[in-house]
């Protein structure tokens, strides 16, 4: 029996009804008034001539309207194609040729052009299109259905247990399908969600006290951010003390186990919750739980339900137990395949293998730990090093709050390691001696030949932490090294 996310998130507004469904800038919406204004849409929409599985291209940046206006393209039968509204003109006309959407939402409906999209076979029963660069290359469109999505919510939920009177603090993006699982599980459930359309420490801060917030969602970045702020110590201890804060869920890049420490330490009373995935797998493969963190920090935890995983050479063999090899994914979950990129798609999989681009290797039973990607694997000197080895280390020293390893093309060595450090607040750089601690934990040919001091990780197109922009800086000469002791 097929599913659609609209008729899902329409019941629950009909049952929850007077309840608060969404909240920002001290405004609400009850559920029925998100339904009636969704309901408006849709009908506008098939007014207009939609036909069922039309990419419809929808402008969010986590406004109340952007719920109404998601819900109501599931209600008219169409395909969600959600876009930040930042993005500049040229993101989307690129994503309206991609797409061949005629509609836009944008608070109103726009019709970009006159010409009926082609039916395609990929789209069928499809709830959204969401555009992944991926590690390289131009953006690809993958296509996940709602049946896919329905069922990866009520597997998460299964885990993190979502109630009718919890209250969700959404600053992800609802543009990305982490966001999206969080805005569609708490409204699924009959919570209520408080919405910010950027990330500010303090503003942040102030929501989860004000606003009494049981749950958030985060990429590391933002707790990195808030962390490097000594004003905003006093306020961490309040919420702490309030004990009203029950999860905070950490996912879209790694989160490492330094900065994993330091969230456990300041939110004692928090369960820090850990989860990897990807779009292409309807995301939340793996969970990392506190009683795990406990005897394997750093790790990415275990697969949630139905997903299943392998860890293969590069002839897609099995390795023995704890070798390194590429992580793949396998579940009901996983994607239609990317929009229009067939290539791609079979690219994209082994069999019935989803091949995350990820290095892993399993330290227990089902618990894997995450070693880098595939392509990023630096070749210096002909010795295959994972950046993420060198910044775990990097990480363990006392005065380092983040690190960021690249191989840049050297003409002796093939490659040369570079590494950023991002200092803890007060950390003094000449204190470091990082040489001679590595020489205790890191085999000689994978120290860094080079290293760099920020205050934060370069960060991509995503808001994610991102390798590709650190070398940039590197080539551009946008930073120096530092003299390493």
């Amino acid at each position: 029996m097929s599913v659609n996310l609209g008729s899902v998130l329409s019941t629950a507004c009909l049952k929850y009804g007077k309840r608060i469904a969404l909240s920002a800038d001290k405004e609400t919406f009850s559920y029925s008034k998100l339904n009636a204004a969704a309901e408006e849409y849709a009908a506008r929409l098939i007014e207009l001539g939609i036909r069922p599985n039309e990419p419809v291209l929808v402008t969010v940046s986590n406004q109340m309207m952007d719920v109404a206006a998601i819900l109501s393209v599931w209600l008219a039968g169409g395909v969600i194609i959600p876009v930040h509204r930042s993005s500049p003109d040229e993101v989307l006309k690129k994503l309206q040729i991609k797409t061949k959407a005629r509609f836009q939402i944008n608070k109103s409906i726009l019709i970009l052009v006159k010409e009926t999209p082609p039916e395609r076979e990929i789209l069928i029963n499809a709830a959204f299109v969401i555009f992944t660069s991926g590690s390289t290359g131009e953006p690809k469109g993958a296509v996940i259905s709602h049946q896919a999505f329905y069922k990866k919510i009520h597997e998460i939920n299964r885990l993190l247990n979502f109630k009718t009177d919890e209250r969700t603090l959404l600053v992800l993006n609802i543009n990305f399908s982490f966001g999206l699982w969080v805005c569609l599980l708490t409204l699924f459930t009959g919570g209520s969600l408080v919405m910010l359309e950027k990330f500010d420490p303090i503003i942040f801060l102030n929501s989860l006290l004000e606003e009494k917030i049981t749950r958030v969602g985060m990429v590391p970045t933002m707790m990195r951010s808030i962390f490097s702020r000594l004003d905003v110590l006093n306020k961490i201890k309040v919420i702490n003390q309030n004990k009203v804060l029950k999860q905070i869920l950490m996912g879209g890049e790694s989160l490492g186990k330094s900065l994993a420490i330091s969230i456990r330490e300041n939110f004692s009373n928090t369960d820090l919750i850990d989860i990897y995935g990807s779009t292409e797998t309807a995301t939340c493969d793996f969970f990392l739980f506190p009683n795990d963190f406990i005897r394997f920090p750093g790790c990415i935890g275990r697969p949630s339900g139905e997903v299943q995983f392998q860890i293969v050479n590069q002839k897609n063999e099995l390795v023995k137990f704890g070798e390194i090899g590429e992580l793949q994914i396998s579940s009901p979950f996983l994607m239609n395949g990317y929009l229009d990129e067939q290539d791609l798609t079979e690219k994209a999989f082994f069999d019935k293998w989803f091949k995350t681009g990820d290095l892993a290797r399993e330290v227990d039973r089902s618990l894997v730990e995450l070693m880098g990607r595939s392509k990023e694997i630096i070749s210096r000197g002909g010795n295959k090093i994972t950046p993420g080895e060198i910044e775990q280390i990097i990480c363990a020293h006392p005065m380092v709050a983040a690190a960021m390893a690249v191989g840049v093309t050297d003409s002796i060595l093939g490659e040369r390691i570079h590494a950023l450090l991002v200092l803890k607040v007060g950390a003094i750089p000449e204190d470091l001696h990082m040489n001679n601690f590595l020489q205790q934990k890191l085999e000689k040919y994978k120290h860094p030949d080079a290293m760099y001091i920020l205050s934060e990780l370069p960060l991509g197109r995503t808001g994610k932490a991102d390798r590709g922009e650190f070398k940039n800086k590197i080539l551009s000469g946008a930073i120096e090294p530092i003299a390493v002791s």
